[in-house]
Order: structure tokens, then sequence, then C-alpha cells
């Protein structure tokens, strides 16, 4: 008997549209800075590629170096050895909210969106 195809889907618990998104940043945790990319981003999320990811739970900033620098906090969701940690992000600054949008908008082809 095969279980394989009674065995459950793993539970998808995004709700946000993902975008394929390269961009460098640092990240701020404590006195210590390091640096990464993004592999993707959404409105709740990202995942940072990172040589040494931090463990889930931690929380940190992180400043994507775009044109116009955006800081988000980010807190470890998960980890996938090797490549990088997936976060969740809140706005570091109230005002970045309207970039953080025209961001996602740019990535997800909206004219109404401006890119950064």
């Amino acid at each position: 008997m095969d279980l394989r195809n009674n065995l459950p889907r793993r539970f998808e618990r995004r709700w946000a549209p993902r975008y394929s998104f390269r961009a460098d940043l640092e990240i701020e945790w404590g006195s210590a800075v390091l640096t990464g990319k993004t592999r993707d981003i959404s409105a709740n999320g990202m995942f940072i590629e990172a040589p040494d990811p931090l463990w889930v739970g931690a929380g940190f900033t992180a400043r994507l170096n775009l044109s116009s620098p955006l800081k988000v906090h980010c807190s470890v969701k998960r980890i996938e050895p090797g490549l990088g940690m997936g976060v969740t992000v809140a706005l570091a600054e109230h005002d970045k909210q309207k970039d953080f949008q025209q961001l996602l908008d740019s990535l997800a082809g909206n004219p109404s969106g401006a890119a950064l």
C-alpha cells in the first residue's frame, strides 16, 4: 500500500504574493553588521540569502540598499541550511509604508506603482 498519496500536503501559510527580488542588504544585529541578499519579497516577509543565518526567533533590522534605502524590522521564521533564512517584516519607519508598497507594486507590474 502506497501511503505517499494519503499524506497531507504542507500547509501554506503565506497570504501575500511573493515576488522575485534581488537586492543587497545589511543586517543590524546588536553591534554586528552582517550582509546578505534578498531572494524574494512579499508584503509580510522575504527570504534572505546569507552564509551564516541567524536562528529561528532572532530579531534584527535589515537595511535594503535601494536608491532610497529602506529599513525593516525582521524576525526569523525558518532556516534553509546553506541558503539563508525566511523572515517576517515590519517597517522600521512608519512613513516608509508608501515606499514599501510602491516597491511591491512595481514588482507586481502594477502601473500605478513607481519603482524605487
